[in-house]
């Protein structure tokens, strides 16, 4: 099936409401305030869901990986940001969202996907399943026939730094995670967003592209520590943490056995370098430099700073 759409058309934004990265969540707001009409997807209805109502969004709730909410999300959308957080289920969601893509005859779709694919290869993999799912996303996607923009960015700020290192750096003054010596290029997802609302105010020169999207600068975790350091106006230390114990700690906290095996990867890729990259994607689609550690660190002090409750 094929439609015609006009700019009257909403996009639609998956994994609007989610918090891993906010990608869809900035993206929704971004299009909004553009004067695009936004269908956002939501996994539940809560105050999350509400609040995109209220900057303008239509909010439709539904699973990636079921059919009939698909037909809800998709039926008279003309341009579609396809994102979806760590999850085994991740290629089936994928797949799900581009056969009724497919029916409806979007005129865009654009895949969140990560950098760490362009290191693989039909002979290359990773020990992380959702690396694989990614690479074997991108395939079916390559064979869908649809209009498809690949974004691939690297780690994100919010990731390691934040969800993961900010207690931590809180109390214990110091930047504890199992990376290494590696270099690293970490990207704010208000970044990524940012470029996704860019490709899809006009998608046409974009169809078909691949952008591999790198945050401020790459650098090892002692450095970054001192970025902290500065920021924060005390010192901070990195400490390299055994993986092992961290993963364990991770299991501990009930964080799902899927997404432990995936950081765990991710870990060891750093420690081999796999993410000390740079390129300047962000910079030719949107023109503006991507956010440094430091103005990240700024923005997020109080979860990096422990609260002076009063005696």
């Amino acid at each position: 099936m094929t439609m015609k759409f006009t700019h009257d058309s909403p996009i639609l934004v998956t994994g609007a409401a989610g918090d891993i990265g906010g990608i869809g969540r900035h993206l929704a707001a971004m299009l909004l305030a553009k004067g695009y009409k936004v269908r956002a997807l939501v996994r539940r209805e809560d105050e999350r869901a509400e609040s995109l109502r209220h900057l303008g969004a239509e909010v439709v709730q539904g699973d990636l990986t079921d059919l009939a909410s698909m037909h809800r999300a998709i039926a008279g959308v003309a341009r579609i940001y396809f994102g979806m957080s760590v999850s085994a289920a991740y290629l089936e969601a994928t797949v799900n969202v581009a056969a009724v893509a497919r029916h409806y005859g979007v005129e865009a779709f654009v895949n969140m996907s990560q950098m760490t694919v362009t290191q693989m290869s039909i002979t290359e993999t990773t020990d992380s399943p959702q690396h694989k799912l990614h690479w074997l996303a991108e395939q079916a996607l390559a064979w869908s026939g649809l209009p498809i923009v690949t974004v691939r960015p690297t780690v994100f700020l919010e990731g390691f730094f934040l969800r993961l290192a900010a207690a931590g750096v809180r109390d214990n003054d110091e930047l504890a995670l199992p990376l290494g010596n590696g270099k690293t290029s970490p990207i704010a997802a208000v970044d990524v967003a940012r470029a996704v609302s860019v490709i899809l105010d006009d998608p046409a020169p974009h169809i078909g592209q691949v952008y591999n999207l790198t945050g401020f600068e790459s650098a090892d975790l002692n450095h970054y520590a001192h970025v902290f350091s500065e920021a924060l106006g005390r010192t901070i230390h990195y400490r390299n943490l055994p993986l092992s114990g961290w993963v364990a700690t991770l299991r501990e906290f009930g964080v799902p056995t899927h997404l432990v095996n995936h950081l765990a990867v991710m870990a060891e890729l750093h420690t081999q370098g796999r993410y000390d990259r740079m390129t300047d994607d962000l910079f030719k689609l949107t023109g503006k430099m991507p956010t440094s550690l430091y103005d990240f660190v700024k923005l997020h002090a109080a979860e990096f700073t422990q609260s002076q409750v009063a005696a």
